[in-house]
């Protein structure tokens, strides 16, 4: 199997770090050589975290090349548009429609892009998710990343079942059930 690459890139504290574990998990379970990597900017201070996930036959090195991510899953519109030329042409992009303003815009620096969405949807084959409205109707915020996992399993090539048993295996266990709620919310949409 030829290499797949897919990026995650979001904000510190928005759950790309436990993304990445359960995206390597399936990836082993499905028998695949994993590699992952993690790059965290101000992660504590809402600073861009990005993650590395590489898998294939044989995977020698963690780090995805500019225009190489077949998926990238951004978990806010300007983290996808900051990182977009990562992405293949025919590549994917999950995007959490969901807007955090970063320091700079909160001190009045800079401005805070319009229509973003709609300038990658140009370029790019984009899956936008309001992920925080679904897992808001689950009851819980802190699983919108799972409603994303959900949405991103629809362009892999692994069985629900499996994702589910790598969530059950990932998670903290009292988070399990609310967590599989996320991600079938998610892989239905």
């Amino acid at each position: 199997m030829e290499t797949k690459n897919i990026m995650i890139v979001g904000v510190g504290g928005q759950g790309t770090l436990l993304t990445s574990r359960v995206l390597g998990g399936i990836i082993q379970a499905g028998g695949y050589d994993v590699k992952l990597s993690e790059v965290h900017g101000m992660a504590q201070r809402g600073g861009s975290v990005v993650t590395f996930v590489r898998y294939g036959d044989k995977v020698c090195e963690p780090i995805v090349e500019e225009g190489q991510a077949d998926v990238l899953i951004a978990f806010e519109r300007l983290e996808a548009m900051r990182y977009a030329h990562f992405l293949k042409k025919d590549g994917v992009m999950i995007v959490n429609d969901q807007r955090m303003d970063p320091m700079t815009v909160v001190t009045g620096a800079m401005e805070y892009p319009e229509n973003i969405l709609e300038t990658l949807g140009q370029k790019f084959k984009v899956v936008s998710v309001d992920a925080m409205a679904e897992a808001k109707k689950l009851g819980n915020a802190r699983v919108f990343n799972t409603v994303i996992i959900g949405v991103a399993a629809k362009n892999m090539d692994f069985e629900k079942e499996q994702w589910l048993e790598v969530i059950e295996n990932t998670v903290p266990p009292k988070t399990i059930d609310i967590n599989k709620q996320a991600f079938l919310a998610g892989f239905n949409i």
